[in-house]
């Protein structure tokens, strides 16, 4: 793909993403001339590059939609559900046709406007036109001729993004620019119907107003971001390991010149560290996105699902302006897909069940971000059915994913739904019940450490819980120290570090110690990653949703790492690996494996104290 056409892809692809958003915002508010207009100017612009990049059926599908708005606007056609349908299925073929270029199809492939498109957007124009005149006058809508399909005007695309009064005359000789009628040139867009010739005439001060606004931001491939915040990264870990050596050098005693040097090193480096910080943080802010951009893309995919369930449902969305690392925002679109889906076909009862337990007709999902400390909160809810714990279980036992023993608490039963190949349903159907999905979530979620969990209440609802970090590469750490180990544990679900006595409370067994009055187990990081105990004297109270004190050998202090994941081995409870300052390699725990209970591996080890 070349430069130009990569450009208008992802321009037209924001925008294609907005207008979905609009139109059904413009549903639930029919009214609403700024949406009508913001919509309308869309599909206008859309229409103008990909006239320019010689996209006819996406320029036909845009035009007919934008003669729609015309009228929408101009009150010549009310804001009807044909309308609104209409528009949606053009925005759909608009996105496909673009997501196909995006892929690296050519545009020569792509296919052409479908006759049904063509026939909903006709309806609907027709459906409000007032004058029965006009109608009669008005050229009826054609399909692409030979003439549109196998060439374009291109002299007249050069006057639509040349600035007005500098366009070079077309040669006596020209044809096609010949053949055009003279009014064409003048006449507004919108006041035709039927395909359009891929021309858009500007004003000088329209297209001069444009180009300031390009030039307020550039476009940097995601790669080049990357590489340079990995350099970033070991920049800053290059200061801190100079500035271990500055502080050991610095107790040999040193005297005249030596001194000096000694002192203006120091400077030199306490400066040096200072600006790759900058330089650092400075990156981060280039990789964060709002993850609007992500939920946007979700209220039509609910639409459609309802309807195609027969159930009514209202997507809210709040915190859509939470900032993330834009990895995550990339990666997260099929998992919040697949909890959607499971909340439309699982969780959300059909009308009569609703109307039978005294529930609105319509059923709320609510999507939901936040920022809490070093992490992104990012919540699904829906007010439906909720899940049964113990229907769970009986399925996971008989379908033989889990033993008698397994699963034997609330939480644990919840979680089986993240189990590969378990679902509820009986039959599968269009939307669900294949038994993949959710395991696909928990994985998804896990490689970028972060954790997922579940809260349901029968007869209430379902809400699921992602914690991810707001940064992917730098993460704020406690270093520990657990049987001569290096480990760095998630500053995220730390809450504080507390001395563990020389005997502790028992319960069935386990030792228990009471941290501001409340009994919490005692689990050993050691004992959890499968290493040789030793004497762990240190507690760190762990923030999970059944908290709980791991404990450690000895707490090193703490430190933002740079985390280079592992990819050539895997290894529970670790999810990457970083150098410290004075060079060592660190493990640095997951933190899934922390909120889960350090459980994955431990096998009913007991903290060994001291003789």
């Amino acid at each position: 793909m070349d430069d130009m056409l990569k450009e208008f892809v992802v321009e037209a692809l924001d925008l294609a993403t907005n207008v979905e958003e609009h139109l059904l915002a413009l549903e639930r508010n029919p009214d609403d001339l700024n949406t009508i207009n913001a919509v309308f100017r869309s599909f206008h612009t859309i229409k103008g590059g990909a006239g320019f990049m010689n996209l006819p059926a996406m320029v036909s599908a845009c035009h007919l939609t934008e003669n729609l708005f015309d009228a929408l606007r101009n009150g010549q056609v009310a804001v009807t559900p044909m309308a609104i349908e209409a528009a949606l299925q053009a925005s759909g073929f608009v996105a496909d046709q673009l997501e196909e270029l995006a892929n690296g199809a050519p545009p020569e492939s792509l296919p052409a406007m479908p006759q049904s498109l063509e026939v909903i957007l006709t309806s609907a124009i027709e459906g409000g036109a007032a004058p029965q005149a006009a109608a009669t006058n008005a050229p009826p809508p054609a399909t692409p001729t030979a003439a549109t399909a196998d060439g374009l005007d291109w002299h007249a695309l050069y006057l639509a993004v040349v600035p007005a009064g500098t366009a070079v005359a077309a040669p006596a000789n020209d044809a096609v620019t010949a053949a055009a009628p003279t009014e064409q040139t003048t006449a507004p867009p919108a006041a035709k119907t039927g395909n359009w010739d891929g021309v858009e005439r500007r004003t000088g001060a329209a297209e001069k107003s444009t180009t300031a606004v390009k030039e307020e931001s550039i476009r940097i491939d995601a790669g080049k971001l990357d590489a340079l915040l990995e350099v970033a990264g070991e920049s800053v870990q290059a200061a801190n390991q100079a500035a271990v050596l500055l502080e050991k050098l610095a107790q040999f005693p040193m005297e005249g010149q030596a001194a000096t040097l000694m002192s203006a090193l120091a400077e030199t480096l306490n400066r040096a560290s200072r600006y790759s910080t900058e330089l650092q943080r400075a990156t981060l802010s280039t990789r964060m996105q709002p993850v609007g951009k992500l939920f946007q893309r979700f209220p039509r995919l609910v639409r459609e699902l309802a309807k195609e369930l027969g159930k009514d449902v209202d997507l809210q969305i709040e915190g859509a302006e939470t900032e993330v690392d834009r990895v995550v925002v990339d990666s997260l679109y099929d998992p919040l897909v697949h909890m959607l889906r499971n909340s439309l076909d699982h969780g959300i009862e059909d009308n009569a069940t609703r109307a039978a337990s005294g529930k609105p007709a319509k059923s709320v999902i609510l999507l939901k971000a936040w920022q809490e400390a070093s992490s992104v909160m990012i919540e699904i809810s829906d007010d439906g059915k909720g899940m049964d714990a113990q229907a769970l279980r009986a399925k996971a036992l008989a379908k033989g994913l889990i033993s008698d023993t397994a699963a034997q608490t609330q939480e644990e039963m919840l979680q089986l739904v993240f189990l590969p190949g378990f679902s509820t349903k009986e039959v599968a159907n269009s939307v669900s019940g294949r038994g993949v999905g959710m395991d696909v979530v928990k994985t998804a979620v896990e490689k970028h450490r972060g954790a997922i969990s579940i809260d349901s209440r029968l007869g209430v609802g379902t809400r699921f819980s992602i914690r991810l970090p707001i940064e992917l590469s730098i993460v704020p750490t406690m270093l520990v120290r657990s049987s001569d180990a290096a480990l760095a544990l998630p500053m995220a679900v730390v809450e504080r570090v507390v001395e563990l006595p020389e005997e502790f409370e028992k319960v069935g067994g386990a030792p228990v110690l009471r941290d501001q009055g409340r009994p919490l187990p005692v689990r050993s990081l050691a004992g959890a990653l499968g290493y040789e105990l030793q004497t762990e004297r240190v507690g760190i109270v762990i923030a999970a949703p059944q908290p709980y004190i791991l404990s450690v050998g000895i707490v090193e202090g703490t430190a933002d790492l740079v985390i280079k994941p592992m990819t050539a081995m895997h290894v529970d409870g670790i999810a990457g690996t970083a150098r410290s300052a004075e060079g060592e390699l660190v493990l640095v725990v997951g933190l899934s494996f922390l909120l889960e209970g350090s459980k994955q591996t431990y096998k009913s080890n007991t903290v060994r104290l001291a003789a």
